[in-house]
């Protein structure tokens, strides 16, 4: 049954395949970024309309875009029947600013925060994190962009007009049955891998088209699933850049073929286009996701910068204080250090300034997991990874198993794909006082209770 309905939807989103939609920027008023947490009606496929949320329209969120240095003053109306949050995911900013299950925004109340960008140029997110419904509110539709500019970014010869030639891509995925309706948490395989869908969506579209400029084009990459981690590659096996991870740029770009990303990491890279003659899918695995159809225009940016960033020189670590986490156990029972989630309990004291490492090891496990869109089995088949996600904060990574971290994660990031038996050591440090959490971003895991918090202070 669900081959025969991932072909018929397959082959239904052929008919149409819309332009790629560019998510607008938002405009601030008075000094103010307004957000207002909508309920709307919105078309996956052409004459099926589903209930859905958005952030001042019907689905998914305006993209926020500040400078280091700014002062940002938002506002967040909930106008929805339920309550809901906002999480600045990746932001550096004070506990009871962070938008984590702590700071409910009632319904038909506005949440106004006020904090500084005080870090460097990054493509961020911002989700909902209310505690148990964090997967539902993200999956039907709550999801942005927050944008961070500096004086580097500005000084680099890449491309930087917004929608043409840097381009974001919200990637997700949804299951619709055979009548073309939306599905959340129908099995007991989705309490226990997270809610896997059977149709990818970017931007809120199947299989958008997108007509690059001839030459280098910018993709700002989000991972807005709720669990699957997609392993993005083009369909001609063409070469491109990895020029950023979580948290900011590389020191240089890293020529890569395929992209693994894991829900709630981002990653930009540099697609160069001058030999596009054809269409070319943005696939995962066999499954298109994006179709690039070439453009009669050429790009302003035709090479890749050899330099990106300043080479970070880390510390000595021999010394420092470190703190264990295991995640394991499986659907319901899923749990971090044998504990599960409890809004009354701080599971962690942590000293503002003060770096240490945080050593996470994933020791669950389950059967059957179908990691990739095109029904491909990954190599971690018959396990569960967990992306392992820390606010107010971005870490490094300082080994994998004891071996040093892939080339492309050697940049600042505030998600880590932890694989099954694998331990990850990381260097962290927390430069806000306040309540935070860490958890893992399988949204349902999250929900179940993968989940705890720290707190930070002098």
């Amino acid at each position: 049954m669900k081959i025969l309905v991932l072909l018929f939807l397959c082959l239904f989103k052929m008919s149409f395949g819309e332009i790629l939609p560019i998510p607008p920027l938002l405009e601030e008023k008075d000094g103010v970024f307004n957000l207002k947490v909508i309920e709307g009606e919105y078309e996956f496929f052409d004459g099926t309309e589903e209930s859905t949320l958005g952030y001042n329209g019907n689905i998914l969120g305006q993209t926020i875009r500040v400078k280091k240095g700014d002062m940002v003053e938002i506002h967040v109306n909930n106008s929805l029947k339920e309550d809901t949050t906002v999480h600045w995911h990746g932001l550096r900013v004070i506990g009871i600013m962070d938008g984590g299950p702590h700071q409910v925004i009632k319904p038909g109340t506005t949440w106004k925060v006020r904090f500084p960008i005080e870090q460097e140029a990054a493509t961020l997110w911002y989700h909902p994190h209310l505690l148990h419904k964090t997967g539902i509110q993200v999956y039907k539709g709550l999801a942005g962009l927050f944008i961070i500019d500096d004086e580097r970014s500005d000084s680099l010869n890449l491309p930087k007009n917004y929608g043409v030639d840097d381009i974001p891509l919200i990637i997700q995925d949804k299951r619709f049955d055979s009548q073309m309706k939306l599905e959340y948490l129908t099995r007991n395989e989705d309490i226990i891998n997270g809610m896997l869908g059977n149709v990818g969506i970017i931007n809120g579209v199947v299989d958008p088209t997108f007509k690059p400029q001839l030459g280098v084009t910018r993709f700002r990459i989000l991972n807005g699933a709720n669990a699957r981690t997609f392993n993005l590659a083009f369909s001609d096996n063409r070469s491109f850049y990895q020029i950023a991870t979580d948290g900011g740029f590389l020191e240089k770009p890293i020529r890569r073929k395929s992209l693994l990303l894991a829900p709630g990491e981002r990653a930009e890279i540099l697609v160069d286009f001058k030999s596009l003659n054809e269409k070319v899918e943005l696939r995962d695995g066999d499954y298109s996701l994006l179709t690039l159809i070439p453009k009669d225009e050429e790009s302003k940016v035709e090479k890749v910068p050899k330099m990106l960033n300043q080479k970070v020189k880390l510390p000595d670590t021999s010394k420092m204080k470190k703190r264990y986490f295991v995640m394991q156990g499986s659907g319901r029972t899923v749990n971090i250090n044998g504990k599960q989630m409890d809004m009354d309990r701080i599971d962690e004291y942590v000293k503002l300034n003060e770096p240490e490492i945080w050593v996470v090891t994933n020791a669950s496990h389950h059967m059957g997991r179908d990691m990739m869109m095109g029904g491909g089995m990954s190599s971690m088949m018959g396990n569960i990874p967990h992306p392992f996600h820390i606010h107010n904060t971005q870490f490094r990574i300082l080994n994998r198993n004891g071996r040093p971290p892939y080339k492309w994660e050697r940049g600042y990031k505030d998600t880590v794909l932890v694989d099954p038996g694998e331990t990850v050591e990381l260097l962290v440090e927390f430069r806000h006082a306040g309540l935070f959490m860490y958890h893992c971003h399988i949204l349902e895991h999250e929900d179940m209770g993968m989940m705890g918090q720290f707190n930070v202070s002098k």
